[in-house]
């Protein structure tokens, strides 16, 4: 049986976001918003809300329970500092914890994640069996030789 680790995570990502498209719809203002405080323009990507809850799905199953705090920090990245003369230097900020918290509400109720009180959330039955299955697949599409003693 493949799992989500036998897969690489950019192809297996884009498989989830192709299936969430079909599951929930983004909110009006997504496309307007940016990731974080450290970013100069929201993504230019169509299908940026569903690749993002892909991703934040995986990194639920792989690391839960896990809360909105902990993924904030792992999205984020650096910030520059003041860009006049360059006299401070570039520091961390994190990303933004109203498009995580978003998303893990809409992978809520889809039954894919549930909240564990004061642990944060972990991956349901129905969201690990969405994950393995999606990695069936992509493992079948993929055309990579090295990854056949997977299959």
């Amino acid at each position: 049986m493949t799992t989500l680790y036998d897969v690489p995570a950019d192809a297996l990502i884009d498989a989830l976001a192709d299936d969430l498209e079909e599951r929930f719809d983004r909110p009006d203002w997504a496309e307007f918003t940016k990731t974080g405080s450290q970013r100069e323009l929201p993504p230019e990507q169509e299908n940026f809300w569903y690749i993002r809850a892909g991703s934040l799905l995986r990194k639920v199953a792989m690391n839960g329970p896990i809360g909105v705090e902990r993924l904030s920090t792992e999205y984020g990245g650096s910030k520059d500092g003041s860009n006049r003369y360059a006299v401070a230097p570039s520091h961390r900020s994190d990303g933004s914890k109203k498009v995580i918290r978003i998303i893990l509400q809409q992978l809520e109720e889809e039954d894919l994640i549930q909240s564990n009180e004061h642990r944060g959330r972990e991956i349901t039955a129905d969201g690990r069996s969405l994950l393995d299955d999606t990695a069936g697949e992509v493992l079948s599409d993929l055309d990579r030789p090295e990854l056949e003693r997977y299959a």
